[in-house]
């Protein structure tokens, strides 16, 4: 059944969409790299420790780096090839991180499917191994370990699941395909997480714009009678777990440390319930993922189901090269991305996109005193006050500045596009919260 709601949360803004480059365009299936560089750090939580040593010969799905401590995955090989280099390489983060460089070697392959017989009938503790296994982390961009959100203190019982389909971030459009390509898969994924974590009701998302992906999720969920597709309002952040929590169920997440659990909720991209349902039925681990490489910078704009760790450069090479001067590359979107000083960085497992831009598609604005005109409190989907909380990370006063909770920042980036003033306000926000943390870890 599909439901429209009405309700949304409060403030967000209206960016231009600019999906139309890619969201009609079926998945392609990227080339085979020549080489990949797999950074070690690929999660929120602890890098992984190298099973290998330069000169090993690997396979495609083998596991090449293990888990350090809870809150950290392994890591698999996405070619098959030859240990060339370990060694600090540029993450897409923009530090140095210790890397497993390796060089296809042979007749690569796809990873052979491996059916596990009686798949729906296992039990909590080996659905959670196998998710573990796979290395799978959130494919939203958080990256928090799957295995781990799935897992909540007994203390803290889950009753709903929300599967995030909205994908407001403009130019993207990977998990839209994805929903058109695999309802079926999505599906069964939300079901194997509702089983997972004891909850007797399943949401899927979706932003208003993408109809045809209501409709293709909903056919597949038919005769579930506990799951439930709701359609929301096309409004940015809308993404934000927090966010789509009030607009489905609307109900209010606790401030930092509050977390969904906490209410009761368990919030997983559409995308990485179909790697759940690949892990857990076919012993899939994480080495490709569907990416939107898009914008007018790129000559053929296209969404590629690309193998973990492919530079850039391959990627753009795929979709005919760049078009024009280049002026801007960024992973992820406009809103939330990360820019690039390199196009050799590699997809890691939090890359949804690779955005493009030539000289005309960026405003270079000069930054102008606040004129106090409270339009980045309106429009801040946490509510908070940006004005005040950049200003306190000018001066220094970080103490202040989490009282004020700069912590609950979802760093949506919605106060700088409103700002008339043209202030930085998420990244002077975004240094509060670095200092806040390093702070914390010093003491």
């Amino acid at each position: 059944m599909i439901i429209l709601k009405k309700r949304s949360f409060s403030g967000g803004v209206h960016p231009h969409e600019y999906k139309e480059y890619t969201d009609t365009k079926p998945t392609e299936k990227a080339g085979i790299p020549s080489k990949i560089i797999l950074p070690l750090s690929q999660s929120l939580g602890a890098p992984a420790k190298p099973l290998v040593k330069v000169g090993d010969k690997v396979t495609v799905g083998q596991k090449i780096a293990e888990p350090q401590g809870f809150v950290s995955v392994p890591l698999h090989s996405s070619i098959t090839g030859k240990v060339i280099e370990i060694s600090n390489r540029l993450h897409p983060n923009g530090h140095m991180a210790l890397s497993i460089v390796i060089e296809r070697e042979g007749n690569d392959q796809e990873f052979l499917m491996d059916e596990v017989k009686n798949w729906e009938s296992l039990p909590k503790d080996k659905i959670l191994e196998s998710i573990k296994e796979a290395g799978i982390v959130g494919f939203g961009g958080a990256t928090f370990p799957t295995h781990v959100k799935l897992n909540p203190p007994k203390e803290k019982p889950i009753d709903t699941v929300i599967l995030n389909g909205a994908e407001c971030e403009p130019y993207l459009t990977s998990d839209h395909r994805l929903m058109l390509e695999r309802p079926h898969d999505i599906i069964q994924g939300l079901k194997i997480i509702m089983k997972v974590t004891g909850a007797a009701k399943g949401y899927i998302g979706i932003e208003n714009n993408k109809k045809d992906a209501a409709e293709a999720l909903d056919k597949a969920a038919k005769g579930q009678k506990d799951i439930q597709i709701v359609v929301v309002k096309v409004k940015y952040p809308q993404g934000g777990e927090k966010q789509l929590i009030k607009s489905i169920l609307n109900r209010r997440v606790p401030p930092p440390p509050g977390l969904p659990m906490d209410i009761g909720v368990v919030v997983q991209n559409v995308a990485t319930a179909a790697a759940v349902y690949d892990a857990v039925r076919f012993r899939k681990p994480f080495i490709e993922r569907v990416i939107t490489i898009t914008g007018k910078g790129v000559k053929t704009p296209k969404n590629l189901l690309a193998r973990i760790g492919t530079p850039l450069e391959e990627l753009v090479k795929e979709c005919g090269g760049l078009s024009g001067k280049t002026e801007k590359i960024i992973m992820g979107g406009p809103m939330m991305g990360l820019p690039q000083v390199d196009i050799d960085v590699p997809v890691i497992k939090g890359t949804s996109g690779v955005l493009i831009l030539r000289k005309d598609d960026i405003e270079k604005a000069e930054e102008h005193p606040c004129i106090r005109c409270g339009r980045c409190v309106q429009v801040c989907p946490m509510n908070l006050i940006p004005s005040k909380l950049a200003r306190l990370s000018e001066v220094g006063e970080f103490e202040t500045a989490e009282k004020m909770y700069a912590m609950a920042c979802i760093e949506c980036g919605s106060c700088s596009f409103i700002c008339p003033a043209k202030i930085w306000l998420v990244q002077k926000i975004k240094y509060a919260k670095a200092e806040i943390n390093a702070r914390k870890k010093a003491s």
